[in-house]
């Protein structure tokens, strides 16, 4: 047998997403006062939070309603989500890392369309040495664990020989990484949508729910579910005037499922 097909390289399993909060907006304070002097506006927000504030300020042009009506950031955003008026919510934009997820994951998340991605490149980043994601649904199981662990080690062995073997053939390039991309492009065919990939997800607070509240539910699936979760969990912390409305039920295997009494906000 081939040494590469072979190879006892140990294989890595991973089995909860992480997922990373990596940027958040910040205020322009003169140009806000700027458009409150020309109008002879007085406004005060109390949230310290940026994207809380220009939701609440783009609220409020709706009606010019400054210093007028509701007082708190956290009451108007309330009434905000209470009458959906989720446009006003769009405003308001995080960025995320999320890792230890698999190739199917991406394929469900890259279905909300109203997010921004940047996703890790099969054809430059070598797969040789990647990690894999476990289904819960398997592991559990030691017989399904075993099938598994086989058909997933031997596409990576294969692959490992594709590349090899690819690169070889293209030995007449004078360009290195070109030779490396056009091997690594057509070896990724073999690997299977449990591999391991890292995605750069932007969205607004409105993209944002429209996700927690789809993919966090108990009908979704288990691994999407698991970062919709943490992503809630992040979100309570970071904006509760806009997320306070969700609740999270645990679910009777322990694990978690979000619920809002304002979907479709």
């Amino acid at each position: 047998m081939d040494a590469a097909l072979s190879s006892t390289k140990p294989l890595k399993i991973l089995r909860e997403p992480k997922v990373y909060l990596v940027g958040r907006q910040t205020l322009a304070p003169e140009g806000v006062n700027h458009f409150l002097d020309d109008h002879g506006l007085r406004w005060e927000t109390d949230t310290p939070v940026a994207g809380e504030a220009l939701a609440e300020m783009a609220g409020r042009v709706c009606y010019m309603s400054y210093g007028k009506g509701r007082k708190t950031n956290a009451e108007f955003l309330s009434h905000i989500v209470d009458v959906g008026h989720g446009s006003v919510l769009e405003h308001a934009v995080w960025s995320f890392l999320i890792t230890g997820v698999s190739r199917s994951f991406t394929h469900e998340l890259i279905r909300h369309r109203h997010f921004s991605y940047s996703q890790l490149s099969q054809r430059y980043v070598n797969e040789s040495d990647s990690d894999f994601i476990e289904p819960d649904a398997i592991a559990e199981d030691p017989r399904l664990h075993e099938a598994w662990c086989e058909a997933v080690d031997a596409a990576r062995r294969a692959y490992d020989v594709l590349v090899e073997g690819l690169q070889a053939k293209y030995t007449d390039m004078s360009d290195a990484t070109l030779r490396r991309k056009l091997a690594r492009q057509a070896a990724r065919s073999v690997l299977p949508n449990a591999t391991e990939t890292k995605i750069f997800v932007t969205g607004n607070v409105r993209a944002l729910r429209h996700f927690i509240e789809l993919r966090g539910s108990e009908h979704a699936d288990v691994e999407i579910r698991k970062v919709a979760v943490a992503t809630l969990r992040i979100m309570q912390t970071e904006a509760p005037g806009m997320f306070s409305d969700y609740t999270l039920v645990q679910l009777p295997d322990g694990s978690f499922a979000t619920h809002t009494e304002h979907p479709k906000v």
